[in-house]
């Protein structure tokens, strides 16, 4: 007899195919939070979970209320709100957002002038914060200082417009976003989420598995769609940690076919000389469940 896992669960009661009994609705909403989909299942269980569906709602209109309030205070400077849209309502723990290397003294400026402060300082990213709300600006995404997806190339070609609580925004295409959201999972965090799915279930294309191609990811997006596929037939929970050796033919093949994953590959090393308790953060990033 098929027994459904509680990933599958959680799917059926976003899906709105399934109530939780009693004693799962706990439970189902830790499995929802480490999956970033913490508000939406909230929303699905409704009555049952009411004052902490407030907070959270509360939660999520303070997030979009900043976000609005950044991408006000960028406005004419070339950037775009990156693995920000998703198929399903969801809060970020921050503002991920692409910024053309040019711009990026007046968007820290912008931030500044609005009370941000700036906590870190990359050679590829800048992060500020204001009153818990962290921004992090990328001029590449990437890990450890290794460009894995062309910044200022998805900037030219893969922007459009967009509105963020009324105000004009710019952000990636859902296309691109897939891309992204692979790449992500896959290169810099090694852990797929559920949410990660959603957004591959929802926008995945031919269009996307030509960016995909265009920028030395395809591996990522495959991976990525396995490991979603894995989740959907009930053979393995989310969030799915990759396997070394997954992670080790996928890396191969982006130092074969990536010349600026390859260029950049030895600042990891420089990276981790200047990352204090580099031990204890690594052993962490090992056991963690999610990200």
């Amino acid at each position: 007899m098929f027994e459904y896992t509680r990933t599958l669960k959680l799917i059926r009661v976003l899906e709105n195919s399934y109530k939780p009994k009693s004693r799962e609705i706990w439970e189902l909403a830790e499995l929802a939070r480490i999956n970033k989909l913490y508000l939406p299942y909230l929303r699905a269980v409704g009555d049952m979970v009411r004052e902490e569906l407030l907070r959270r709602e509360a939660r999520y209109k303070w997030f979009i209320h900043n976000t609005a309030e950044v991408v006000e205070a960028l406005r004419g400077l070339d950037y775009a709100l990156y693995k920000y849209r998703k198929p399903i309502d969801h809060v970020s723990v921050d503002l991920d957002m692409l910024v053309n290397r040019r711009d990026l003294p007046r968007a820290v400026h912008a931030l500044k002038s609005r009370g941000f402060k700036i906590v870190v300082s990359e050679p590829y990213t800048v992060t500020l914060e204001r009153n818990g709300f962290i921004v992090d600006l990328y001029t590449d995404p990437a890990f450890a200082w290794i460009v894995y997806m062309d910044g200022g190339k998805l900037l030219r070609e893969y922007v459009e417009d967009i509105m963020i609580n009324g105000v004009p925004a710019r952000g990636l295409c859902s296309e691109a976003e897939v891309v992204v959201t692979a790449a992500h999972a896959v290169y810099k965090e090694h852990i797929v989420l559920l949410i990660d799915c959603f957004v591959a279930w929802k926008w995945v294309n031919k269009r996307a598995w030509d960016i995909a191609v265009e920028y030395s990811v395809e591996e990522a997006l495959w991976e990525l769609l396995r490991a979603c596929n894995l989740i959907r037939f009930g053979i393995v929970e989310a969030p799915y940690r990759l396997k070394p050796y997954t992670l080790l033919r996928i890396y191969l093949d982006k130092i074969c076919h990536d010349p600026i994953f390859r260029v950049t590959m030895p600042n990891i090393v420089k990276y981790l000389l200047q990352m204090r308790d580099s031990g204890r953060k690594i052993l962490s990033r090992i056991s963690r469940k999610s990200y």
